[in-house]
């Protein structure tokens, strides 16, 4: 099953060009695609494709559906959901969809998908034919996620088993809210048992039961499946989802009360991977928007030591890897479920974990911050030169004083033995510059846990290397905070079993910092 992790973060909206609001540089020039072999024939099929941001006036938006590419250029058919703040729900949600595309050689395309209420353009980088990194490019806002080739799922019974699952977004004031957990479902589609945890912006409430409710229906392939999430505390959550195949799907919540959405992936024996892991992190503290990311060793129980940690604290950036450790705080309950209780991480005292085929999925549980993301075992430590890759990173750009904004941005670049250059298109909440000369060098060359440092003209990073062909990825500019990850593109010819990364994004308060509510 394919590794997966990332999030992006949201904030207020500001109208600046895209040169203020990046890492580093002056005008940079257009330089020709840099690696190539892929065209409008290699995305053909149905795809399930999901972005989570902001709108342009920075509202939370998050966006997920199915779409059926003809390999020529034109979308046929398809259905999405669009759910945010600033949008009214009827009407918006499994919308009818038709549209049209284009691949360039170096995998970065375009494609327009309209329906009844809007037209809505994503930019994307293929990794393969069966998947690839996307954005929302367009006026209206910005937003990152995946877009994945579907292995249909026909019946309930192909869903039977254990799922843990990792959503974010906004409560219905407005606020970051976030859940973890994990149940099973019958041959029917009826949740037997289950876990779930929240974070509602600093407020944890933790190990509730997931109440059997309705059974789960079915969708018809590119409409959506429903299902609902109860737990005494919070009532009844209302979802649809799109399978991207029966270990994977994306969920997006469509009821009046909070909005959250994301990932659900499958389990298998719900254990904690041993050895040397990496991952991700990002939210939101009382200072503002946070990211971390990192290495650990991992014992299996839920103990953690030889943590070294890189932190970008709303723009504070730590100078060196912090380092720290993790004990369990009992043994694993429901889905694999652990509390983990950190020493000398920052900001979090507190996580807990819900292993999966997606990696093992992480949700801040202490009254300091709300972060969510996922760590991946890690089986190799190296990054291929003379290749191809696809480049995901979504930020929230603190504006150097003039008003904070989200940025998403996709780039295709090629390796050298001391950097790369490539192409970058870039959405500013809205604000969008398309097809800039991308070029960088290595701040620190890759060591042996697997972490290397980038410098490049637009933004510089640090990453963690899961398995010589996905990385993650921590910003590290003073004034922009962000996540994402590159991934190895494979070839047209030989597509069909790149590993991907998904997106976990927790929706921040459209103003800098955690409420104070204690």
């Amino acid at each position: 099953m394919s590794v997966r992790n990332a999030i992006a973060l949201f904030l207020e909206f500001s109208a600046i060009a895209f040169l203020v609001a990046c890492g580093g540089s002056s005008s940079p020039k257009v330089v020709p695609p840099p690696s190539g072999g892929f065209s409008n024939s290699n995305f053909s099929g149905t795809y399930v494709f999901s972005s989570t941001g902001s709108d342009i006036n920075g509202g939370y938006l998050t966006i997920a559906g199915a779409l059926v590419a003809n390999g020529s250029g034109t979308i046929t058919g398809g259905t999405m959901d669009v759910v945010g703040t600033n949008v009214v729900q009827s009407g918006t949600v499994a919308q009818s969809i038709t549209g049209s595309y284009s691949v360039g050689a170096d995998g970065r395309g375009q494609a327009t998908v309209t329906s009844s209420v809007g037209t809505i353009m994503f930019d994307f980088v293929l990794i393969s034919s069966s998947h690839g990194l996307i954005t929302e490019f367009d006026g209206n806002g910005s937003g990152s996620g995946t877009i994945d080739l579907q292995t249909a799922v026909t019946s309930l019974s192909q869903l039977q088993g254990s799922f843990a699952f990792n959503l974010a977004g906004v409560d219905s004031t407005g606020f970051a809210d976030a859940t973890a957990g994990a149940f099973t479902l019958d041959g029917s589609g009826n949740i037997t048992a289950g876990v779930q945890d929240f974070n509602d912006d600093g407020f944890p409430f933790v190990n509730l039961t997931i109440n059997p409710v309705s059974a789960a229906v079915l969708g018809t392939g590119t409409a959506p499946g429903t299902i609902q999430l109860n737990t005494t505390t919070f009532n009844t959550l209302t979802f649809d989802f799109y399978p991207v195949d029966a270990t994977h799907l994306k969920f997006i919540e469509t009821d009046p009360g909070p909005i959250v959405a994301g990932d659900v992936f499958s389990q298998t024996g719900a254990t904690i991977p041993t050895g040397q892991m990496v991952f991700t992190m990002a939210g939101v503290d009382f200072n503002g928007a946070v990211a971390v990311g990192g290495v650990l060793t991992s014992d299996g129980a839920g103990n953690f030591t030889a943590g070294l940690e890189d932190v970008n604290d709303a723009g504070a950036v730590s100078p060196t890897s912090l380092s720290f450790t993790g004990a369990a705080a009992g043994a694993a309950g429901i889905g694999g479920r652990l509390v983990v209780n950190l020493a000398g991480f920052t900001p979090a005292t507190q996580l807990v974990l819900y292993p999966s085929t997606g990696g093992v999925l992480m949700l801040e549980t202490d009254a300091t911050g709300l972060m969510t993301g996922a760590a991946f075992a890690q089986t190799n430590t190296a990054v291929a030169a003379s290749q191809g890759y696809g480049l995901n990173l979504s930020a929230i750009n603190v504006g150097n004083g003039t008003g904070a904004f989200e940025e998403d941005d996709i780039a295709e670049f090629v390796t050298t033995s001391s950097g790369f250059r490539g192409i970058v298109d870039i959405n500013d909440q809205g604000s969008t510059a398309f097809k800039q000369a991308l070029n960088g060098s290595y701040a620190f060359a890759v060591d042996s846990t697997g972490r290397g440092g980038v410098n490049t003209n637009i933004f510089n990073y640090n990453f963690y290397v899961v398995d010589g062909s996905t990385f993650l990825m921590l910003e590290v500019d003073s004034n922009q905070i962000g996540v994402g990850t590159f991934q190895l593109q494979s070839t047209p010819a030989a597509s069909g079993a790149q590993k991907t990364l998904t997106m976990f994004r927790p929706a921040l308060r459209p103003h800098s910092a955690l409420r104070r509510k204690r």
